[in-house]
């Protein structure tokens, strides 16, 4: 399929900019995290544990992230992390 010039900067700027949206998803997902009830988190950590994925971070802190399930660790593992 072929591309117009407009498409393909739309697409371009999102890949310049891939950094900066996943880091601003993760910040909505710890917050809903914080927010949501305890048997409502596993869909939202499936969420993170792809964010994270986006952002390269290695599959073992990942699975220790969402292990935890708590969303205090995940914040400070962002921040530490500088991920946002």
């Amino acid at each position: 399929m072929e591309r117009t010039p407009y498409q393909k900067k739309i697409i371009e700027r999102y890949y310049d900019h891939k950094k900066t949206i996943m880091s601003q998803k993760l910040g909505e997902l710890t917050t809903e995290l914080y927010l949501a009830d305890e048997n409502k988190r596993q869909p939202i950590w499936k969420r993170v544990a792809a964010a994270l994925a986006q952002l390269g971070v290695n599959e073992v802190s990942i699975e220790q992230l969402v292990n935890m399930n708590n969303p205090s660790k995940l914040a400070e593992f962002i921040q530490k992390n500088r991920l946002s």
